[in-house]
């Protein structure tokens, strides 16, 4: 069979053109002359804002010829999607002053923050956060010349950007956040702007998927407007050099219903657009009302709009015989040698000159009241909108008492459990008093990861088909309470979007993929940072990563599922909003987890292994070990009142095991060796407290780990970022991590710690190496080991398990002095 040449023809050329009277599949003309004209000028404004912000220092509203020293000597910022924003921003403004909507606005294009900036500054609420930024002409040129410019604001939506909850600086997440700001917030419609360029992101495009889990008894809509306007930074973008039927169908298969509003022709496009998007809302409302009405959720086919303009439209199409609107030289600042080419300088005055500047603004350089009247009022503001502030409407979670799940422990080091499988119930529980307000999300591994039991108080969110087979342990309900989709982009960016909207939640992952959401998490700890320095942002839920499926304990998956250095990346950041947490055992991990629950603002990163594993803590116990971070385990310790021989130090739950083991290793064949243990939960003590708020003084550091005494530390993540966190105290010098080296296979859990070196034979023989009265007396002790190591590994390759001696290993109890 012959297939069809898949090249776009002619007249598919013509029809995805940017240019021309409006093309659109709504219908009407619902805006009178008046409203036309209104809405023309304020759009006139936005612009005029736009490129103020762009290229203005000084006389703001070109009350005198423009001349070189009012443009600023560095331009920066971008151009090109500005106008499709605020043409259709300012389209849903009119929508929500007409129904009075519940809505906030979403920018993702990259740099768009001019548009984003300028709504706020029209709708007031930017002078109500920054007096010194006032509606008037001093306030006006404060507001352009702080645009990319030293000691100002950044080209991106900021978190100085007020209605802003996604700074756009990586493209992709728009979508996700978009969704996760209107689950269980059944009043809002996050009207979000995709750019064509972003939508070529492997995130986005993931993310369309979220209209699969918006329960429209429950949740609110997210109306999605996706902005084909040709090109990226020097290159088309892809779904723009499509044809209009197989765009169509790609969102069709997706499960919207595609609103397409597409030219250039200023009168025609208003009309298109404000039919269009009034038809959008009277669908989400039309949707939402029914299953409300009759109390059955069901999936519609929500409404997304293509909105296809020139880039950098409304700006000059030739500049000196090259386009610029309309093509990728209008991406950025469009025309870049003003402040020393007096030809485009006379351009650029009379291209904002065509915004009628002086029509638009008083004597006073105030905004006339007409135009301003356009605006919506209050809270109703997009730029003014509490869910864009989470931390003002956010209601702290009902916790169950973490104590009434401990696990007894009456002896350490003897009994077994599961951590995480014990966390599960806490959880349970806070799904079951939250049931508005708090959600897990994770990439299809919530039962994987041992946190089944919270299923009984909520299920998996599924409004897709059910199947028979779906009813036999499936977990999935309409009103589910656990977010899954595989894809980490995804989860993670609709619980960013549901924190960030003033709500509360966790992520559950396993360790090796992790990874996948470095970088959001890179963006996510930068907006934390900075909204630290804004007293208008109200502190919001942190963000609490489980990272779970451990390196230690990947028998199964192999070397692929073994990389535990997300913690490398978390370690980078600003320590006023990063927490890494080891929990040892389950009931560390409890305290831990409420802690993380009740805080705000943070990054907590929380390590703990799915699987079973000995206890060490009673609860107590647990809690003021937690408290401190670090600490001496006396009871694992036999240096009381004598200077030690050698530290054993442990951070993690399988290092700890063998850590302990290699100290009871020590004590049965050197009883005459002192050994203290410690134990740290929360990584970020060992750094220096002039360093990071949670770090130890030099004294306190000492007293865990002696001035002058070797300290073998067995941690879980690479080894390396212990001696990068440890590196300036006075005594780094006596500290030898162990840690994973990036060796491994289809490996028992001990026959991995041999390769890595982590196990309790090799901490042993490193512990006497490294001790001058056992060093050179030791050889049979040594050679033992040596022995005992090997003989593991032959088991392991024999019989596929570790020697019962091993996996079935306690601490001995203190009858026997702590020997084996």
């Amino acid at each position: 069979m012959r297939l069809k040449n898949p090249m776009l023809t002619d007249g598919d050329i013509e029809a995805i053109s940017p240019y021309g009277p409006a093309r659109a599949t709504i219908h009407g003309t619902p805006l009178n002359p008046d409203e036309l004209e209104r809405l023309d000028a304020y759009w006139d404004i936005s612009l005029y804002l736009c490129l103020g912000m762009l290229y203005l220092r000084d006389n703001p509203l070109l009350r005198t010829t423009l001349q070189p020293e009012h443009v600023k000597a560095r331009l920066l910022g971008h151009w090109g999607s500005d106008a499709g924003q605020c043409f259709t921003y300012i389209h849903f403004n009119r929508l929500i002053c007409k129904y009075d909507l519940n809505a906030m606005y979403i920018s993702g294009p990259g740099h768009g923050a001019p548009a984003v900036l300028s709504q706020a500054y029209l709708e007031g609420t930017y002078s109500e956060i920054y007096p010194e930024i006032s509606e008037d002409l001093d306030g006006l040129r404060r507001f352009f010349n702080q645009f990319s410019f030293p000691g100002g604001i950044g080209s991106h939506a900021t978190p100085e950007t007020p209605g802003s909850i996604h700074e756009g600086g990586e493209l992709g997440y728009s979508l996700s956040h978009a969704f996760g700001t209107v689950f269980d917030n059944p009043d809002l419609i996050t009207l979000v702007m995709v750019g064509d360029g972003e939508a070529e992101t492997g995130p986005l495009a993931t993310s369309w998927h979220g209209n699969k889990f918006l329960n429209p008894i429950t949740d609110g809509a997210v109306l999605p407007v996706l902005h084909l306007n040709g090109y990226k930074i020097n290159n088309p973008t892809i779904l723009a050099r499509i044809s209009h039927e197989e765009l169509e169908a790609l969102f069709v298969g997706y499960g919207y219903t595609p609103y397409f509003v597409e030219g250039s022709d200023r009168a025609s496009m208003h009309q298109a657009m404000a039919a269009t998007m009034e038809h959008c809302v009277h669908e989400i409302r039309a949707a939402q009302g029914e299953a409300r009405r009759t109390g059955k959720a069901f999936r519609p086919r929500w409404p997304v709009i293509v909105l296809r303009s020139p880039k950098g439209w409304t700006g000059p199409r030739l500049v000196d015989n090259h386009y610029l609107e309309g093509s990728w030289r209008a991406h950025q600042i469009p025309i870049a040698d003003v402040p020393c080419n007096p030809d485009h300088l006379k351009l650029l005055e009379d291209w904002m000159r065509s915004y009628r500047p002086e029509i638009h603004f008083d004597g006073d350089g105030r905004i006339i009241p007409e135009l301003r009247a356009l605006a919506p009022k209050g809270l109703r503001r997009m730029s003014a909108n509490p869910a864009a502030n989470g931390g003002t409407i956010r209601r702290p979670l009902n916790l169950p008492d973490f104590r009434s799940f401990q696990v007894d422990v009456d002896h350490p080091g003897v009994r077994r459990a599961g951590n995480v499988p014990t966390l599960g119930p806490f959880l349970r529980e806070i799904i079951r008093e939250n049931h508005d307000n708090f959600r897990i999300f994770g990439p299809d591994e919530t039962q994987s990861n041992k946190l089944d039991s919270i299923y009984t108080a909520g299920k998996k969110s599924w409004l897709g088909a059910h199947f028979p087979e779906d009813e036999d342990g499936g977990n999935l309900a309409v009103a589910g309470r656990v977010m899954e989709m595989l894809s980490e982009h995804t989860v993670e960016g609709w619980l960013e979007g549901y924190l960030l909207s003033g709500r509360h939640g966790l992520i559950n992952s396993y360790e090796p993929f992790v990874h996948v959401i470095d970088s959001m998490f890179n963006q996510h700890a930068k907006w934390l940072e900075k909204c630290n320095e804004l007293a208008w942002r109200v502190p919001i839920s942190s963000l609490n990563i489980l990272i779970t499926a451990l390196v230690w304990r990947q028998d199964h998956n192999g070397f692929t599922h073994q990389d535990p250095g997300f913690l490398d990346v978390v370690a980078n950041k600003n320590p006023d909003v990063v927490r890494i947490y080891l929990p040892p055992d389950a009931n560390c991990l409890l305290s831990v987890a409420d802690h993380c629950l009740r805080s705000q603002n943070y990054v907590n990163v929380i390590v703990s292994d799915k699987q079973i594993h000995l206890q060490y803590l009673n609860m107590d116990a647990a809690i003021a070990h937690c408290a401190k971070g670090a600490g001496i385990w006396d009871w694992a310790s036999n240096d009381h009142g004598q200077e030690p021989d050698v530290v054993m130090a442990s951070c993690g739950d399988v290092p700890t095991v063998e850590a302990l083991a290699a100290t009871a290793l020590l004590r049965t064949h050197l009883p005459d060796i002192k050994i203290r243990f410690v134990n740290c939960v929360d990584l970020f003590r060992l750094v220096p407290n002039w360093e990071h708020p949670h770090g130890l003084t030099d004294s306190e550091f000492e007293e865990l780990f002696t001035a002058t005494k070797p300290v073998i530390f067995n941690f879980h993540s690479y080894p390396w970022l212990i001696h990068r966190l440890t590196y300036r105290r006075p005594a780094q010098h006596n500290i030898h991590v162990c840690g994973y080296g990036e060796k491994g296979n289809i490996d028992t859990p001990l026959e991995l710690a041999i390769r890595n070196r982590t196990d309790r034979f090799s901490l042993a023989i490193d512990a006497i190496s490294r001790i001058p009265r056992f060093r050179d007396s030791s050889s049979d002790v040594l050679e033992v080991l040596l022995e005992r190591r090997q003989a593991c590994v032959q088991h392991a390759h024999e019989f596929g398990t570790d020697p019962k001696h091993i996996s079935d290993w306690i601490w001995p109890k203190a009858d026997s002095e702590g020997r084996s």
